[in-house]
């Protein structure tokens, strides 16, 4: 068989650096979305991962590239990386924009990291707080004070 890479964008945080990061990819490639749930409305995961929108299309024998925009806890990844292997993907790797290793608490391999960070409150490119500041072209710190008023 063929290498048939899946690049596959966790939503919503990831369509921006999905959508940069497949443009410049030169080989062929499949495109897809899940769209899980750890947070709900909450700044802090619940720790329950559930799958909202599952993928599209069968993975069995391609290699799955998980796109993520901010690894926290690596719960959500590591639940992801075991239901896809379990659904025959020949390999599952994770490429993150954004890496918080002082909050992990799952032993998680991230194989390809855009940058490591120190834990903030992180908005922009993708990433939201509340809905809001996904649109931003930039990265940036949230200020506390805006996102403990509200919780």
């Amino acid at each position: 068989m063929d290498f048939i890479l899946v690049m596959v964008g966790i939503l919503k945080g990831s369509f921006m650096f999905l959508s940069d990061l497949a443009r410049r990819t030169t080989i062929p490639l499949e495109i897809e979305f899940m769209s899980v749930s750890s947070y709900g409305a909450a700044t802090e995961s619940s720790g329950v991962v559930r799958i909202l929108k599952d993928l599209d299309t069968d993975i069995v024998g391609k290699h799955v590239l998980l796109v993520e925009d901010i690894i926290d806890t690596g719960n959500t990844l590591t639940y992801l990386m075991d239901y896809l292997k379990g659904r025959g993907a020949a390999s599952v790797e994770i490429m993150c924009l954004l890496d918080k290793p002082a909050r992990r608490t799952k032993e998680l391999s991230v194989k390809y990291v855009g940058f490591q960070i120190p834990d903030a409150f992180i908005i922009g490119y993708g990433i939201d707080y509340a809905e809001k500041y996904r649109n931003l072209p930039y990265v940036a710190t949230l200020r506390e004070a805006i996102y403990r008023s509200t919780n």
